[in-house]
C-alpha cells in the first residue's frame, strides 16, 4: 500500500486523517453557507434500484452481496441515486425547494493496479426548480468552494448535454454511430470526425454544425456567439438561451476568470439532461469535480423532479491539494500540555477541567512522569511546581483563581478556539 506523504514526506497516520477530516469540514461549512443540510443513505441499496435506472452506474461496477433471504444488494455505488429516489417519493414534503448535501462511502469494482474499492464522496443536491439562478448559484457554490482550498490556478468547464442532444437529434444515429461520434467529439479527434461525418447520409448544415462542437471551448461570450451560428431549430435556441443566462449570471456573481464553455463536454449525456460542468486545475488531467443538471430521475420514480448537483472525490482532491502544497501538516499533539508536582494535582486537574470547558485540548501528566513520557509538541505548556504556575515561561501573577490571567497567556490559536 502507497504510504501518504506531504511534499515528498511521510505523514503520521493521525495528521493524515486530520488533515483529510479538516478538508470534509471546510467542504461542509461551505455547502452550510448555502442552505443545504446534510443527509445519509444507507450502506446497502437494492440491487433493483441501480439496475433499473439508465445511464447511471455500470452494473459490472457494483459489488454485490446477497442477503440471509437471498435478495441481492449492493453496498452503495452512488449517492444521487438513492436521494433522488427518497426526495421523489417523498415530493410533497418538500414544497418544490429542497437543499441536501452528504459526505459518503461509495463503494465499486476497479480493475486499477491499487484495486480501491471504496472511496468518500461529498457533494450537494438541489432539488425543485429549473431557473438560470439556480443553476449559476450551483456553479457559484462550486467555485467558492474552489477558493476555499485554495486551488490558485482553476477553471469550472461548462457545457450543455441538452444542446448537443438536440443538434443530434437532427441526425437520427443509432447507438452505435452515436456512442462513435461522442468518443470522437470527447477527443477531440477532427480528421477521424470528419472522416465519419463524411460516411453518413446528413445535410451539409448538420455536417457543419456537429463538426464545430469539439471547437467550441472558450471565453463564454465567444463561445456562445459561434454556437448561435450552428443553431438549427427552436430547441437548440431554447438550450442555447438557457446557457447564456446563467453565464450572464455568472459575470454578475464576478467570477468570470474562474469559467470556460466547452459544448463539446458530453460525458454522461444519459445522466445529464440541461446544464453540465467540471472543475479543472493547474497540472491535474483529471477533474476534481463533475456535476450537472439531472430532470430525468424522478419520472422513472413516476414523479417527476428537476435537480441539479455536483460532487467531489474527496480522497482524489486531498491527494491534489498535497500535491500542490495546499495541505500542511500540524506536528502539535496537544494544544496545552499541563505538567504539576503532586503537590498540586488538585488545582492542575482543575484547571485543566476549566480549560476543557472552554474548549481547549488539555493533556495533564505528572512532572515525575515527564521523563517516561518524553518531549511532545505542543501551542502551550503550564506547569504547577515549587508553589507557583508558569505558563509558557511566564509565572502567573496571583493565584490561579484568576482564570482570566491565565488564558490570557494561552496563545488562542488551537483547534477548540
Amino acid at each position: 500500500m502507497k504510504s501518504n506523504t506531504s511534499n515528498g514526506k511521510p505523514i503520521p497516520l493521525v495528521a493524515d486523517f486530520q488533515m483529510r477530516e479538516d478538508l470534509i469540514n471546510k467542504l461542509k461549512n461551505r455547502f452550510y453557507t448555502y442552505g443545504y443540510q446534510q443527509i445519509r443513505t444507507s450502506t446497502f441499496e437494492d440491487y433493483d434500484m441501480y439496475s433499473a435506472i439508465t445511464g447511471t452506474v455500470n452494473k459490472d461496477d457494483m459489488i454485490k452481496v446477497v442477503d440471509a433471504s437471498g435478495k441481492v444488494l449492493v453496498l452503495r455505488p452512488d449517492v444521487t441515486i438513492p436521494i433522488s429516489r427518497m426526495t421523489a417519493l417523498n415530493k410533497q414534503q418538500y414544497n418544490d425547494h429542497l437543499r441536501l448535501f452528504y459526505v459518503l462511502d461509495i463503494f465499486r469494482q476497479t480493475f486499477d493496479q491499487n484495486g480501491k474499492k471504496e472511496s468518500t464522496q461529498a457533494g450537494i443536491e438541489c432539488f425543485g426548480q429549473n431557473t438560470p439562478e439556480i443553476d449559476a448559484e450551483v456553479l457559484m457554490l462550486a467555485i467558492h468552494t474552489l477558493t476555499d482550498l485554495n486551488f490558485k490556478h482553476f477553471k469550472i468547464e461548462i457545457g450543455h448535454a441538452g444542446f448537443f442532444k438536440e443538434l443530434i437529434a437532427e441526425a437520427a444515429l443509432n447507438d452505435t454511430e452515436l456512442e462513435h461520434l461522442k468518443t470522437l467529439i470527447q477527443s477531440k479527434n477532427i480528421a477521424e470526425l470528419d472522416t465519419f461525418l463524411s460516411s453518413l447520409s446528413l445535410s451539409s448544415a448538420l455536417r457543419a454544425s456537429i463538426q464545430s462542437i469539439p471547437l467550441l471551448y472558450g471565453r463564454p461570450s465567444q463561445v456562445i456567439e459561434q454556437a448561435k451560428d450552428i443553431v438549427l431549430n427552436e430547441r437548440m435556441q431554447k438550450e442555447l438561451n438557457n446557457l447564456e443566462q446563467v453565464i450572464t449570471i455568472l459575470s454578475d456573481y464576478g467570477v468570470d476568470d474562474s469559467i470556460v464553455c466547452n459544448l463539446g463536454l458530453i460525458n454522461n449525456m444519459n445522466y445529464y439532461s440541461d446544464i453540465i460542468f467540471q472543475g479543472f486545475t493547474e497540472d491535474v488531467g483529471k477533474p476534481v469535480l463533475m456535476g450537472g443538471r439531472y430532470d430525468n430521475f424522478g419520472g422513472q420514480y413516476s414523479n417527476p423532479m428537476t435537480a441539479i448537483g455536483f460532487a467531489f472525490d474527496v480522497d482524489f482532491l486531498k491527494e491534489v491539494l498535497d500535491q500542490q502544497g495546499s495541505l500542511t501538516t500540524n506536528d502539535t499533539i496537544a494544544e496545552i500540555i499541563i505538567y504539576y508536582e503532586q503537590a498540586k494535582q488538585r488545582e492542575a486537574l482543575l484547571t485543566a477541567y476549566r480549560l476543557r470547558e472552554a474548549g481547549y485540548q488539555v493533556l495533564t501528566f505528572p512532572i515525575d512522569a515527564m521523563d517516561d513520557v518524553g518531549p511532545i509538541p505542543s501551542i502551550n505548556v503550564i506547569y504547577f511546581d515549587k508553589g507557583r504556575c508558569t505558563v509558557n515561561g511566564y509565572q502567573l501573577e496571583q493565584k490561579l483563581s484568576d482564570f482570566t490571567e491565565l488564558t490570557k497567556l494561552i496563545q488562542k490559536e488551537g483547534a477548540g478556539r
